[in-house]
């Protein structure tokens, strides 16, 4: 099979997302609707164009949001095409150009989104195929959606990375859309085939970052830590890197007030893990 998934981005030599020197494969597409989130050309499925007016030399219109070029004609690359159909075959000749670097350092292939599991015949396929090449594969993941085949699943990825945002579940379905209880229920899952997951909690003023929902996040993972089913929790203080990229595809951005979190009250946050004996590791990307 060669089968076709929607990416929006293939980033060579990451080095954050789940060890070593990685190739980051992004599936376009997401259920979820995080207020926060820094990579909205990942929400929708379809091919999109993003205009950046801060690079426009207003050659053809007014305006880079009227302009009428298209990415190929654009002088300076502000009008880009984000998204595009590829097939396994396709995908794989670029993660084959990596191979030394994952042998040298430990890393492989990390496959994210969006939602990546909304794509998953093809996430499948791509995973068992760097299985057969003997390339370690990671995925970022929510966890909150239909998975067809958990067996196949933990047998094609060697380490899960899993976000818990908001994990009272009615919060979280009124702001996200997220149901927790699923993800609860396929976190378990994982955990009890013995793989390894790396928790993910994204510190958002307001919203994540809130007393009540980190302690309720620390009472639920540390059974899990305890046991040794997890090794460390991965915390990601909120940053408004991502915000130009709403107005550059026509997006409203609700966050664009919201603080940035300070590194004194993100110390504080991962204060609380570590007085529970659970090993942190704060990221700043």
């Amino acid at each position: 099979m060669n089968k076709e998934a929607v990416i929006f981005n293939i980033q060579r030599y990451s080095l954050h997302d789940g060890g070593g020197i990685r190739t980051m494969v992004f599936f376009k597409g997401c259920p979820f609707r995080c207020p926060w989130c820094s990579n909205p050309e990942s929400l929708s499925t379809d091919v999109q164009i993003m205009k950046r007016e801060s690079i426009c030399m207003c050659c053809s219109a007014p305006d880079c949001m009227s302009c009428k070029n298209t990415p190929d004609e654009c002088p300076t690359g502000a009008i880009e095409k984000i998204g595009e159909k590829m097939n396994t075959d396709r995908i794989i000749s670029e993660i084959k150009k990596d191979v030394v670097f994952y042998e040298s350092s430990g890393g492989g292939v990390t496959v994210s989104g969006g939602e990546c599991l909304l794509q998953q015949e093809a996430v499948y396929e791509l995973l068992e195929r760097c299985k057969n090449l003997g390339i370690e594969t990671a995925m970022e993941t929510t966890a909150a959606v239909t998975i067809k085949d958990m067996n196949k699943l933990c047998d094609y990825v060697d380490k899960f990375l899993i976000d818990f945002k908001i994990i009272d579940r009615k919060k979280s379905m009124e702001i996200i859309g997220l149901d927790t209880d699923i993800l609860k229920k396929q976190f378990e899952k994982i955990i009890s085939r013995g793989k390894k997951v790396i928790p993910r909690i994204p510190l958002i003023p307001g919203f994540t970052a809130e007393e009540k929902n980190i302690n309720s996040i620390i009472e639920y993972l540390k059974p899990f830590c305890e046991r040794g089913e997890i090794q460390e929790v991965h915390l990601l203080p909120f940053h408004q890197m991502g915000s130009g990229k709403y107005k550059s595809l026509g997006m409203e951005y609700s966050m664009e007030k919201n603080p940035e979190m300070s590194d004194e009250e993100a110390y504080i946050i991962e204060e609380k893990f570590r007085k529970n004996n659970i090993k942190t590791v704060l990221r700043g990307d």
